[in-house]
């Protein structure tokens, strides 16, 4: 990642225990900061580690001393065990103009559009990790019998509040933007907020609940 970043990787396949050994590892970073560090970012599986090299000079070049330090709060272990996670309850309007792929997902998967909504928002699912647009969840947990790969052409124009499928994860456009995911509904719910604090709704380790709601109780919420 050039000489301003370094890389702590736990493993190399979406798995949530080692997302949340990640997820663990990037809070400690956060809550006990060390100095030059001026930014750390979880994936599924790494941790980005951002410095200042003028701040690691010595002995060593910069990357060597910084990666010292951080082995060594890995060889003192790291405690997963947190807080119990936030859930958040996010109301979808499923299909129609709102989800135009609802339809071919159902009849690739050989089930009832109903029958998607309700394998769709059974789950709790987890936030992965957050990256591509500000704001937008990537989101483990999805039913293996809605695993749909990612459309062969993009759309160039996919709404904010999208909520989408592919492969084994679900997702939400926070903010209108090109996309490849399988849109199957769409939330009134606003994801990204810059003036917010945090700016992000869902963030790394938050539990999700997809909530179906009516065509009318969606206008609602999009008014209010």
């Amino acid at each position: 990642m050039g000489d301003c970043c370094l890389i702590v990787e736990f493993g190399q396949r979406v798995d949530s225990q080692i997302n949340q050994i990640t997820r663990a590892f990037a809070e400690h970073l956060l809550s006990h900061p060390i100095p030059g560090v001026y930014d750390v970012v979880p994936t599924y599986t790494t941790v980005a580690v951002h410095y200042h090299p003028e701040s690691f000079l010595g002995d060593v070049l910069p990357w060597q001393r910084l990666q010292r330090q951080l082995e060594a709060v890995l060889t003192q272990g790291i405690e997963t065990a947190s807080a119990v996670a936030r859930v958040v309850e996010v109301p979808v309007y499923y299909g129609g103009d709102q989800g135009p792929d609802l339809i071919e997902v159902a009849q690739k998967c050989g089930l009832a559009e109903e029958e998607v909504v309700q394998l769709h928002s059974s789950p709790v699912y987890t936030v992965y990790m957050l990256g591509f647009l500000p704001g937008f969840p990537y989101i483990g947990g999805l039913d293996k019998r809605l695993n749909m790969p990612r459309r062969k052409t993009p759309r160039t124009t996919v709404p904010a509040g999208s909520v989408a499928i592919a492969g084994e994860q679900a997702a939400i456009y926070p903010m209108e933007s090109p996309g490849g995911w399988n849109l199957i509904g769409r939330t009134p719910v606003t994801l990204f907020q810059p003036q917010a604090e945090p700016p992000c709704l869902l963030q790394p380790g938050d539990k999700v609940r997809f909530v179906p709601i009516s065509f009318e109780q969606f206008q609602a919420m999009q008014r209010q």
